[in-house]
């Protein structure tokens, strides 16, 4: 059995508190607060997570995802135009000041409902999907089933106060999860970026995004902020750095600005204490094996999936990389085969990885397999281990 520790350059990583230590030390005056590493969907942060909750405003992301997914689908496209109707118009609250009676383009609505947070811009493009907006809110219900969002009922496209509208931080973590996901900005660069709009005009009224993060957070794209007097302040707030992105989800604060300064400590928080490391790459080779009668004498050992790690400072310190496999590996060999294994050793988890063939490797013909074992008989193996 080959048996290899590999020790790690710790320049080329950077890490962070584990869950359970940043849920006990990180303090918040957010009553609610769910924070997640995007990609592995680690928790970061949970402060009340799944109590119910008031979105406020926030429910517009569900508004907005259910517009998003019909552009992806081809059902419409941006320059399609929605009817105002008299009830989109007297609607109070956030506004896009849309006429009464007047067609407006999607993409129009679609900045309208994420820049200004316009409840009239929700209301018309809810009616202009469903038919009405009790049948949107029906959508955006079974659409929240579908996402996993099972502590969640919506009432309306809005957000708008009604005894039975509820959610909780982590279901508005796992929506605006699932919208950055599904509607890369690779892929549809005309969606998901709306949300980095810093202002948007319409009617000649210029209104600013209500998002503070995308104000002093560069690496800040998204997403909506929520207010009522049942909700406190709340946002839901996600920034990319590097190659790491992090969903933030704080609700029942008590000001604006108290939700500006504790959105912006806590991104910078999770960025300064969990970092991304990416040890291997799916394919990358890692490490070179002997073969025992086969037609080659070596084979590359390939990593067989991405070994990208979110870690914390405690973890990372305690880490332990081995390799194994067993040496020399008998031939025949497939391409692809699994003969060995990497496995990762940190704060009393374990979690392995397969090591692969690079490539087929061919089984000896009779005689020189004869030949072999008589040198192996004479010689003694001629796989020395390392010192």
């Amino acid at each position: 059995m080959k048996l290899r520790i590999l020790p790690l350059i710790t320049a080329l990583c950077v890490s962070l508190l584990t869950p359970t230590h940043a849920q006990e030390s990180v303090q918040s005056v957010a009553e609610y607060a769910y924070i997640t590493d995007f990609d592995s969907g680690r928790v970061l942060m949970n402060k009340n997570g799944d109590a119910p909750m008031k979105p406020a405003s926030m429910a517009k992301i569900m508004t907005t995802y259910l517009a998003f997914e019909r552009i992806a689908n081809g059902s419409l496209t941006m320059d399609d135009t929605f009817i105002v109707s008299e009830k989109a118009w007297k609607k109070g609250g956030s506004r896009t000041f849309l006429d009464p009676g007047s067609t407006v383009t999607l993409s129009d609505l679609l900045h309208g409902v994420i820049v200004q947070s316009g409840n009239d811009a929700a209301i018309a493009l809810a009616e202009g999907l469903s038919g009405s907006e009790d049948a949107f809110a029906d959508e955006m219900n079974d659409k929240a089933r579908e996402l996993g969002m099972f502590n969640t009922v919506f009432r309306n496209a809005t957000g708008w106060p009604d005894p039975e509208l509820t959610t909780t931080a982590r279901d508005l973590n796992i929506l605006s999860t699932a919208l950055i996901r599904d509607f890369p900005t690779d892929k549809y660069p005309e969606l998901y970026p709306i949300f980095a709009i810093k202002n948007f005009t319409y009617n000649n009224i210029k209104q600013g995004n209500r998002n503070p993060l995308i104000y002093k957070d560069e690496s800040a794209d998204g997403l909506k902020t929520g207010h009522t007097q049942e909700s406190g302040y709340g946002v839901v707030g996600s920034s990319k750095r590097g190659s790491q992105r992090v969903v933030l989800v704080l609700n029942g604060m008590k000001s604006k600005n108290e939700r500006a300064q504790e959105s912006r400590r806590l991104m910078d928080l999770m960025f300064r204490n969990f970092k991304k490391y990416e040890f291997y790459d799916q394919g990358q080779v890692i490490d070179e094996a002997n073969v025992w009668l086969g037609n080659q004498a070596k084979i590359k050992l390939l990593a067989s999936a991405d070994v990208h790690k979110v870690m914390s400072r405690v973890e990372r310190r305690s880490l332990k990389v081995t390799l194994n496999w067993s040496d020399p590996i008998p031939a025949p060999l497939a391409k692809g085969q699994e003969v060995g294994m990497i496995t990762l050793t940190y704060d009393d988890k374990v979690e392995n990885y397969p090591l692969l063939a690079a490539q087929d490797v061919q089984e000896l013909g009779f005689f020189d397999r004869i030949t072999e074992a008589v040198k192996y008989l004479i010689f003694g193996s001629p796989f020395q281990p390392e010192g």
